[in-house]
């Protein structure tokens, strides 16, 4: 364990700023886990109430599983604040509902997400991997977060909804600029955000009205088809259902994909290990998104008094959970700041501490990135920074947004 902080620092852990400049400021969050773990914090906007930040694993596990006293429908699961028309859009995402709503329409989902489902489509991502490579291997130098990190969630996307090949960089696109709507390059404003968002869904009704009148193999056809109860998705859940699918599944894996092979830069005794030893593709994906954090916080309302690490928490107050500084707590994690691609058992919370939330497509996730890395170690396993990686000015989403690369040259597979 290391040693404790004696000396507070200056501390401000939602400043997207602070994670552009330097990624999670883990000696900050190290100071509040020892010395308030359960922290109110100033918020960002003058004359709006601040929020509890909620620091180490055992809270943010409690916050996670139980949803009648932390609320993911009151006000959202996001750190902004919302307008009562938008949160009336928002309360009909399974991101944002509690239960008894929210089991009931994840139900209708996981047919879609079951490990045998994830499985057969292996096949496709190794594809997908490959396609991505064959365009930068001649040239012995990428932008491995434009290139490969970006489409790679993007085209899978595409696949499980069985839409066109054309169509995967505009879901690329959208899913870029929602996400990134902190960040003046990727987008500026949340109004805009918010119309690319109007713009996926009306994309996501003309694929469910395609799926509907020409059922095809894929996972659209699935989930808007009855299950065995008779239960299917309406028009505006499935387009909900995509919304989320572009925002979490995409950044989930980009992230993890970009930040883990920063991670194997910074930790290059962790690469050649996987070189000799391909079974740590079991481990490696789990420990990359503990490392990592890709998704750095989500918000919950209390809906009464209760405690919540010594402290008195209101009804109504706001209440972030930091799975960036869980990942880390020594309480739980041993040796937290060590990357090993080995870890097992590895009990992060990098897909949700559990409960109704825990994320839906962890299997997809892990298989992504495991596939990504075996490929990658296939066709250019001498990959190697060729510049400083540039962050994400995001205090949602843990990202970098231009990562060079380079490695020898090799050509394209013949197709």
């Amino acid at each position: 364990m290391r040693p404790q902080i004696d000396v507070r620092p200056d501390i401000d852990i939602i400043d997207p700023g602070v994670y552009e400049r330097g990624g999670i400021p883990h000696e900050q969050f190290r100071w509040i886990r020892d010395n308030d773990p359960v922290f109110w914090h100033h918020d960002l906007n003058e004359g709006v109430p601040g929020f509890w930040a909620v620091t180490r694993h055992a809270d943010v596990v409690h916050v996670s599983r139980n949803p009648e006293l932390f609320s993911s429908h009151v006000r959202s699961s996001l750190y902004e604040e919302f307008s009562e028309d938008d949160l009336a859009l928002f309360g009909l995402m399974m991101l944002f509902q509690d239960p008894p709503d929210h089991t009931r329409n994840r139900l209708k989902v996981n047919r879609g997400f079951t490990p045998r489902m994830i499985k057969q489509l292996e096949g496709h991502i190794r594809d997908i991997c490959n396609e991505l490579i064959d365009r930068v291997s001649p040239l012995g130098q990428a932008d491995f977060a434009e290139d490969i990190a970006a489409p790679l969630p993007a085209y899978i996307i595409c696949e499980l909804l069985g839409a066109p090949q054309e169509d995967r960089e505009q879901i690329c696109d959208w899913s870029n600029k929602i996400i990134g709507f902190s960040d003046p390059e990727m987008a500026g404003a949340k109004e805009e955000a918010a119309a690319l968002s109007a713009e996926l869904m009306a994309y996501a009704s003309e694929l469910a009205a395609q799926r509907r009148a020409e059922p095809r193999d894929d996972i659209a056809t699935k989930l808007l088809q009855p299950d065995e109860h008779g239960n299917v998705l309406s028009d505006e859940e499935f387009q909900l259902f995509v919304l989320m699918l572009v925002i979490a599944g995409h950044e989930t894996t980009r992230t993890g994909s970009v930040n883990g092979i920063q991670a194997f830069f910074d930790h290059p005794e962790q690469w050649e290990r996987l070189k000799a030893d391909r079974s740590l593709l079991r481990t490696a994906p789990d420990e990359i998104v503990r490392w990592t954090s890709p998704l750095n916080l989500f918000r919950r309302t209390a809906t009464r008094d209760t405690e919540l690490g010594g402290k008195q928490i209101k009804k109504g107050d706001k209440v972030v959970m930091f799975y960036g500084s869980a990942n880390r707590d020594e309480r739980v994690i041993e040796d937290p700041f060590t990357f090993d691609i080995g870890r097992d058992p590895n009990p992060h919370v990098g897909f949700g501490g559990g409960g109704p939330h825990f994320c839906l497509g962890t299997h997809l996730a892990r298989l992504e990135l495991a596939v990504l890395f075996e490929t990658i170690l296939d066709r250019m396993p001498d990959i190697r920074p060729a510049g400083p990686p540039r962050r994400l000015r995001s205090n949602f989403v843990n990202g970098i947004k231009e990562l060079r690369v380079e490695f020898t040259p090799s050509p394209s597979r013949s197709v």
